[in-house]
C-alpha cells in the first residue's frame, strides 16, 4: 500500500485508545508520522506522553514533532473534562518539561500541510479545537489538505437506541466540530455508529505481551489501568478502528452524508445530525463520508497482527 502522510491530532491520556492508536501508527508501515499534535485540557502533560511513548518505541521516532495545541473549547463555555489519571504508568517523577521551543500544534499543522499540498492527511482522535483554529487562521488549508480522518460523531443507525445524542469528541467543543465539517474540505467520519463494536477483553492482552518489546509493555500497562479504572474487562477501541480506516478504508462501509453539529441543544449540544443526499434538498449535499458498518473480526485481526509482531 501507500504510503499515507499523517499528522496525528489527539487528546491522548484520559481514554487508553488514543495511545493504542498511536502504537498502530508506529507498527504501520503505511504510515509515516510527520507529526503529533495534541489538544484539550493539559496539553503540557499530554505532549510529554506523546514524546515518552514515541522514546519508548525507539530512536526511530526521536524526530517525530510534538505539538501542543489549543487547551480550552474555542468558546469557553464548557468545562473541560479531566479524569485525573492521565500520565500514571507513563510518566515518571522526574518527567522533563516539554522544551521552551515545542511548536504550537495550530503552527504546525499549518506549516505542514502549506509545505506539503495535497500530501498530508489530518487524523483526528480528539475534539476537534486544533483542526477548527488551524482552518480558521489559514482557510486555503481546506484546499491543500488531502483529507481529514476523524473519529468523532454518532448518526445513530441501525440498532441504535442505546448510543448516546452526542459523541465525546464533538461534544467536548461543538463550535469547533461546526467549523471543521463546514470547512470544505474531504472527511471521513468513524463514528460510535461503528467503533462500538470493536472491543478488546482483558484476556486477549495476553496476545499483545507476546511480543516483549517496551511499546507493548507499555500499551498492555496503560490498557490494563484503563479497564481497571473502569471497572470492566473490557475497552473500545475506537481511536484505532479511525487509524485502521486510513491504511484500509475496506474495514469499514462508508456512505457519502452531510452531517450537521448541533451547538444550541440543551439536551443534545454536540450531536451530529447526517441526512443522505436529496436532489429536493439542496441542504443535503454530502460533506462527509460516515462510516455505517465494519468489518468487526478482520479489524481485530489488523490490530492484533500489527501489535503482535516483532518490533523492526
Amino acid at each position: 500500500m501507500p504510503i499515507r502522510r499523517v499528522i496525528l491530532d489527539t487528546d491522548i491520556g484520559t481514554d487508553v485508545d488514543d495511545a493504542c492508536a498511536l502504537a498502530l501508527a508506529l507498527r504501520s508501515p503505511e504510515i509515516r508520522l510527520e507529526a503529533v499534535t495534541v489538544v484539550y485540557g493539559d496539553v503540557e502533560l499530554r505532549a510529554r506522553i506523546v514524546r515518552k511513548l514515541l522514546a519508548i518505541a525507539g530512536p526511530k521516532y526521536a524526530d517525530v514533532p510534538v505539538g501542543k495545541g489549543v487547551g480550552q473549547p474555542l468558546l469557553g463555555k464548557r468545562p473541560v473534562y479531566w479524569a485525573g489519571h492521565e500520565g500514571q504508568g507513563i510518566l515518571g517523577p522526574d518527567e522533563p518539561p516539554m522544551p521552551p521551543d515545542t511548536p504550537h500544534a495550530v503552527d504546525l499543522i499549518v506549516s505542514t500541510v502549506l509545505d506539503n499540498p495535497g500530501e498530508i492527511t489530518l487524523l483526528s482522535i480528539g475534539p476537534l479545537t486544533n483542526l477548527a483554529t488551524a482552518v480558521v487562521r489559514e482557510p486555503t488549508l481546506s484546499h491543500r489538505v488531502k483529507e481529514v480522518i476523524l473519529m468523532g460523531g454518532v448518526v445513530r443507525l441501525g440498532d441504535s437506541l442505546s448510543f448516546p445524542w452526542a459523541e465525546h469528541n464533538i461534544r467536548c467543543d461543538p463550535e469547533a466540530a461546526h467549523i471543521v465539517f463546514s470547512a470544505g474540505w474531504p472527511i471521513t467520519m468513524v463514528g460510535l455508529d461503528v467503533t462500538l463494536q470493536v472491543t478488546i477483553q482483558r484476556e486477549q492482552l495476553r496476545r499483545l505481551s507476546a511480543v516483549d518489546s517496551p511499546l507493548n509493555r507499555a500499551v498492555v500497562d496503560q490498557l490494563d489501568r484503563y479497564m481497571t479504572n473502569c471497572g470492566r474487562n473490557f475497552t473500545y477501541l475506537h481511536d484505532p478502528l479511525a487509524l485502521a480506516v486510513a491504511i484500509d478504508p475496506s474495514l469499514v462501509r462508508l456512505v457519502p452524508m452531510h452531517v450537521d453539529v448541533e451547538t444550541r441543544g440543551e439536551f443534545t449540544s454536540g450531536a451530529t445530525v447526517a441526512c443522505l443526499p436529496s436532489k429536493s434538498d439542496p441542504r443535503s449535499e454530502p460533506n462527509a463520508n460516515v462510516a455505517v458498518a465494519v468489518d468487526v473480526n478482520r479489524f481485530l485481526e489488523f490490530f492484533f497482527g500489527r501489535l503482535s509482531r516483532p518490533m523492526e
